[in-house]
């Protein structure tokens, strides 16, 4: 399992930077993306911290190139609430960060804020006031707006390698200096991992590398 977490001023530059003609802009499918490992001692400044220049405990080992690996087959989806593919069930297990919609669309989208069971038999009465929550049995829902656009990509790998200490990974725009290379997410895994010989693979999350709902 791993955590992602939005670099501060990664959304203005994917909107094109914070000025006209900004370096750090990012075209998010024609540019070249990259995940890169990194170990636990990499402190993260999520305020701060914009190019790839801020990052420090980069692992290396066999297989592995500085840098990192580039992302392949990028995709960003916009999806409006009643379209989502994932409906609330009876008696399911869901764990934070979970979005589903109601089974007869409300055209409203809600996301687990607390991990939980759903009842076993009566769906939630379910609010349209932005931001609004509702208890389902031991699950909390949260309302999160009318649709969510998710930025993806295929799930990178490192074959025949021998890695260890990996405990983050950053996803960034590579420019080819690292000073303008502005980052986008971090991801921070539950534990720290070693691949021996073997294909590392950075599973990432159901919902994209990240997700963006509409009020």
């Amino acid at each position: 399992m791993s955590t992602n977490n939005l670099y501060g001023k990664a959304f203005a530059n994917l909107l094109g930077g914070e000025v006209s003609g900004d370096a750090f802009a990012i075209d998010y499918l024609s540019d070249t993306i990259k995940i890169a490992l990194l170990a636990n001692a990499y402190t993260q400044n999520l305020d701060t911290h914009e190019t790839f220049a801020d990052i420090t405990d980069e692992v290396t080992g066999t297989g592995y190139t500085a840098g990192g690996a580039t992302l392949a087959s990028k995709t960003i989806t916009y999806t409006a609430a009643n379209s989502w593919g994932t409906a609330w069930a009876t008696n399911t297990a869901y764990v934070a960060g979970d979005v589903v919609r109601p089974t007869s669309g409300n055209g409203h989208l809600f996301r687990c804020i607390v991990a939980g069971t759903s009842h076993a038999s009566t769906e939630p009465t379910w609010p349209t006031t932005s931001g609004a929550t509702v208890t389902d049995n031991t699950v909390t829902w949260a309302e999160i707006g009318r649709g969510i656009t998710v930025i993806d990509a295929a799930d990178p790998s490192w074959t025949t390698a021998t890695i260890s200490g990996i405990r983050k990974a950053v996803v960034y725009k590579d420019s080819g200096t690292a000073n303008t290379s502005p980052l986008i997410c971090l991801m921070v895994f539950d534990s720290d991992i070693a691949v021996v010989a073997g294909t590392f693979t950075v599973t990432l999350p159901v919902l994209g590398i990240l997700d963006f709902s509409t009020p």
